[in-house]
């Protein structure tokens, strides 16, 4: 029998697949490591660091060209990370991380955040797509919906830090993103509505993850007008570290 006859075509596409298969995993495990390699990891030596790419290696860095006109490379390189406020509890490898200052502001555990870019996102048309009702003038609460603009804040120890002086909107997603809080110290904070609970009878606005004097430290905008993106993260991070970090009997066991 000549070879040709003795060649299964199934097995021939089988054993095809399987290397295409085999590339695509290959491929798109390198494409992965474009965020967060290489990894940084402590050296033999006392003081020193490595840098840990794996299997496969981290790829060369591309450019994307963003909607906006700009461009990024990625991997990113060598970008300079800030200084991590915690240190370990224990000497052993992998123990957990202990804030050293102030735990809601460190960036550690449920208070941590990515560095976004600074810059506030964008509708299609370049406008700001996360705004204040005096910035967006052509948009408005429905007088069927609540309009907390008024309302008293009450924190999770019943204490009120201010009230409720203007409410932003998404305009991608028309609804209310966050609540600007006039502060009675002064100034004023935003307070993202994933963390309150309206109470229209009594015009109060129920925030149940920091204290009144805990807002007075919450992250402020640098441009009262707008919000940018590692802003929301830093603001969200605050406030959702605050059902850990708040007062200390929340940092002891449930049971």
């Amino acid at each position: 029998m000549s070879a040709i006859h003795s060649l299964d075509l199934t097995q021939i596409l089988l054993y095809i697949f399987w290397v295409a298969f085999a590339a695509l995993l290959y491929y798109l495990h390198r494409e992965d490591k474009r965020e967060g390699y290489p990894l940084q990891g402590k050296g033999t030596k006392p003081g020193t660091t490595i840098s840990i790419e794996g299997f496969p290696s981290v790829p060369e860095p591309k450019t994307f060209l963003l909607a906006d006109g700009t461009s990024i490379q990625a991997p990113r390189g060598s970008d300079p990370q800030p200084a991590l406020a915690a240190e370990p509890v224990a000497a052993w490898p992998g123990a957990p991380l202990q804030p050293t200052g102030n735990p809601m502001l460190d960036g550690v555990g449920p208070a941590a955040y990515a560095l976004r870019a600074d810059v506030p996102e964008r509708m299609l048309d370049g406008s700001l797509m996360i705004v204040p009702l005096r910035v967006a003038t052509d948009h408005g609460i429905s007088p069927h919906d609540t309009d907390p603009r008024g309302f008293s804040v009450v924190a999770c120890d019943g204490k009120s830090p201010g009230t409720v002086g203007e409410a932003w909107i998404d305009r991608s997603e028309p609804q209310i993103r966050y609540l600007e809080v006039n502060l009675q110290s002064g100034g004023s904070v935003l307070l993202p509505a994933g963390f309150i609970r309206y109470d229209v009878r009594d015009r109060k606005v129920k925030v149940a993850s920091i204290t009144a004097e805990q807002f007075s430290t919450a992250p402020r905008l640098a441009n009262v007008d707008q919000v940018t993106k590692r802003e929301e993260d830093r603001i969200t991070a605050y406030y959702a570290s605050g059902h850990l970090y708040a007062t200390p009997d929340r940092l002891g066991p449930l049971l």
